[in-house]
């Protein structure tokens, strides 16, 4: 693909560079949460990528240059992290693929005006890398008019903050594996029907969760892609979780790198032939990473595509806190003076980043689990036996 930035993607810099300078810095403090995506709505910028095929339920449409023109600037500008970009990135193109008319009518205008933050019922504590193993059931209640939820996932990020959750469930009684699953769309306002649970990290915050559901409720017409078919709508899904995103994570990436060689320099760990050696090798490798997600856009048929660009970046940044730890020395194990009851212990940002890597190569999918896609969809190898 012909990655040159033309006379139209440059205006659409300009004009996204001045949106967000002007909104980051016009206030007495910056926006962040709810009130960001609801300024992001108004002003146009979310739904860039959807698919204008079906109606226009988003803002603005870009071009596949321009997505990564916003991107790069929006990780420059340090913008607030998303509340909506589940909603966003991940459930409106699945609804757009998959969903009916209503369904996107219902949903998509709210996930564009920065209205409505959802979270994603997937992983369980049986069931994590292994999503056939979802135990979770639905089943038809109220004369079939709506699905009855019953189970419990793990590791679901905003499910504290979210007012909807789609939820892969078993809708098929007895059925196993791949076989009888359905993508339910859930709201979370169900008191006494579902509860959410925070899990304390490494570094002392909670922003995962526990969600259980018991006698939680769907509609019926809130099935997305038919019942039974939750399988192939959670492996598009899936697939649709890596893309032009990324590469606001390359800027990200460039930036916490900079600060570690500037950090080296500062403390004369530079001058350290295996220090510097590590630093070369960990700037090349960003260069390789960023390439990789560029060339990925152009490959949405490519099955290996997604995985090997998980490989990439997720080593890649676990080894960078490494990196930072290496730098910084026997400081590195000391932290910033603090102590609150509910913290027992403060940490600095580095430490923060070393603790919180060390979780990206299994979430998304593990490495193992990256390794045994490209092993048997790209290289044709034999399958694990399963038992």
């Amino acid at each position: 693909m012909d990655f040159a930035f033309g006379p139209e993607d440059q205006e659409f810099r300009t004009a996204a560079r001045s949106w967000l300078a002007g909104h980051l810095t016009g206030g007495p403090a910056p926006p962040a949460g709810r009130r960001w995506e609801r300024l992001l709505g108004e002003g146009g910028w979310i739904g860039l990528a959807w698919d204008r095929s079906r109606g226009s339920y988003g803002n603005r449409s870009a071009s596949l240059s321009q997505q990564v023109v916003w991107a790069e600037e929006y990780a420059r500008a340090g913008a607030p992290a998303r509340l909506g970009h589940i909603g966003e990135r991940l459930l409106a193109p699945t609804l757009l693929a998959d969903g009916d008319d209503a369904q996107c009518a219902r949903f998509l205008p709210a996930i564009a005006r920065g209205e409505e933050i959802w979270c994603q019922g997937y992983s369980e504590p049986g069931a994590g890398s292994d999503l056939a193993a979802v135990r979770t059931a639905a089943t038809p209640d109220d004369g079939g008019r709506s699905y009855r939820i019953e189970g419990h996932k793990i590791w679901t990020s905003l499910a504290h903050q979210a007012d909807w959750c789609f939820v892969l469930a078993r809708t098929t009684r007895g059925s196993r594996r791949h076989q009888g699953l359905s993508l339910l769309l859930v709201p979370m306002d169900q008191p006494g029907r579902i509860e959410v649970r925070p899990i304390r990290q490494l570094h002392g915050d909670a922003e995962f969760n526990e969600v259980l559901f018991d006698g939680a409720t769907a509609r019926a017409e809130h099935l997305v892609g038919g019942e039974g078919n939750g399988w192939r709508v959670a492996v598009g899904l899936l697939a649709r979780e890596r893309g032009v995103s990324t590469l606001a994570q390359q800027i990200g990436f460039a930036a916490e790198l900079g600060q570690v060689i500037k950090a080296a320099v500062d403390s004369g760990a530079a001058a350290e032939p295996v220090v510097r050696d590590r630093l070369i090798r960990h700037w090349a490798e960003l260069q390789t990473v960023r390439w990789n997600a560029l060339c990925t856009l152009g490959a949405a048929d490519d099955p290996g595509a997604p995985s090997a660009a998980k490989l990439l970046w997720a080593g890649w940044h676990k080894r960078l806190g490494q990196l930072a730890m290496l730098v910084r020395g026997a400081a590195a194990a000391v932290g910033p003076d603090g102590w609150s009851a509910d913290r027992p212990y403060q940490l600095d940002a580095w430490q923060r980043q070393f603790l919180l890597s060390r979780a990206d190569t299994i979430y998304g999918g593990s490495d193992e689990i990256q390794r045994t896609l490209i092993a048997e969809r790209v290289l044709g190898l034999p399958k694990e036996v399963r038992p």
